[in-house]
């Protein structure tokens, strides 16, 4: 079995990389071929070029990269078409592996495509489901809700499971003694800042949350705040926090990163996938959320659903308080922390939502990296 794959970011490359690995123990001697970045590579493929390629945000970004981009399209789908595989796997970043997969469906019509990672199409832009169903036969889906959009589109789809279930998380012996070094004492309250991974989002939300900060000094007694951060940002997230009212103890180890998520007491948090790894932890949370006006307006006019937090939607409740555009205010974020830490009832919505969010998400069953190769190969043969 020969299975031509493309990734085009990190979290890509962790998805292809559990997917491979649960097809090598459900196929033996299955060859691997396409893009993708060190994980994929462990795992035995040889990129056709390097993933960081194909890892651009935002039209500013794009416009430089383009003539790169449009080569790289070509050249992926031409060795695609040359390798003559029994299915290509295209994950997530929809604007280049669809792009791929249309050129390579043009040449081999029979060939079965699957993407991985459903479109938000239940959140805005309905349309985009019916446009990838012209090149997409299969989907694997993160999410339980997504598939009979899918479905509704022509395309069959299976829910694998969200990777945040099976990714490591510190024990409390490891937090406790994380804690410990950290100078942070067992009755101060521990609050995670997270103002995102990217620099916009950064620029964007560290002004309004070291504000919310200051709101919180003097009304939550024994105040600690942990910043994990991530290399690409972690030289501005220094200058950003550097007069915040609340000291920020900035974490940028991954297993540091771990023992703060398991240590936590509550969070601070822009919206996005992060929500996840605080509900895996059980870390109760406050979402907040800003961006450029006109960009907010026209986003929120798109928008079909009530709320951007995932624990939220997955768990069927609106137990995360969240603050987004222009409600994204620091009055109103401190007075939802301030509830976290003194409002039993506020803590044990939460508590129930994120248990809710796990077990849907998949937690206690089989690795999602798994349920997708197994996916795969029922869909292959006809049985999806």
């Amino acid at each position: 079995m020969k299975v031509f794959l493309i990734a085009g970011e990190a979290s890509g490359d962790k998805l292809g990389a559990a997917l491979m690995a649960g097809l090598k123990s459900l196929v033996p001697g299955v060859g691997f071929a396409g893009v993708g970045g060190p994980l994929m590579q462990a795992e035995g493929l040889t990129s056709l070029f390097p993933m960081e390629d194909l890892s651009v945000m935002g039209l500013a970004e794009i416009l430089p990269k383009y003539p790169l981009l449009r080569r790289r399209v070509q050249e992926a789908a031409d060795a695609a078409i040359a390798t003559g595989p029994d299915v290509l796997i295209t994950i997530d970043s929809p604007d280049f592996c669809l792009r791929v997969a249309r050129k390579v469906k043009d040449a081999r019509p029979d060939l079965f495509c699957t993407h991985y990672v459903a479109p938000s199409v239940w959140a805005w832009r309905a349309g985009r489901a019916k446009r990838m169903a012209q090149v997409i036969d299969h989907v694997l889906a993160l999410l339980p809700f997504e598939p009979p959009y899918m479905r509704a589109a022509g395309m069959s789809c299976d829910f694998v499971g969200h990777p945040v279930v099976s990714e490591p998380r510190a024990t409390g012996a490891e937090a406790a003694a994380w804690r410990a070094r950290a100078g942070i004492a067992a009755e101060e309250k521990l609050l995670l800042v997270l103002p995102g991974s990217r620099r916009g989002e950064v620029s964007r939300l560290a002004p309004k949350f070291g504000e919310t900060l200051g709101l919180l000094k003097d009304r939550v007694a024994g105040l600690r705040v942990v910043l994990p951060t991530v290399r690409g940002v972690s030289d501005m997230v220094r200058a950003a926090v550097a007069d915040w009212p609340v000291p920020a103890l900035i974490v940028e180890d991954r297993s540091d990163r771990l023992a703060a998520f398991a240590a936590a007491d509550a969070a601070l948090a822009a919206s996005g996938t992060v929500s996840l790894e605080l509900a895996a932890n059980r870390v109760p949370m406050v979402i907040g959320y800003d961006a450029n006006r006109l960009t907010w307006a026209i986003v929120w006019r798109m928008m079909k659903i009530d709320t951007v937090t995932l624990v939220n939607l997955v768990s069927e409740t609106r137990a995360v308080p969240e603050f987004l555009g222009p409600a994204c205010q620091p009055e109103a974020m401190a007075d939802a922390v301030v509830a976290l830490f003194g409002d039993a009832g506020a803590r044990a919505a939460q508590m129930q939502a994120m248990e809710i969010t796990m077990t849907r998400l998949g937690e206690g069953g089989e690795a999602p990296g798994l349920r997708a190769a197994r996916s795969v190969l029922r869909a292959l043969s006809g049985g999806a």
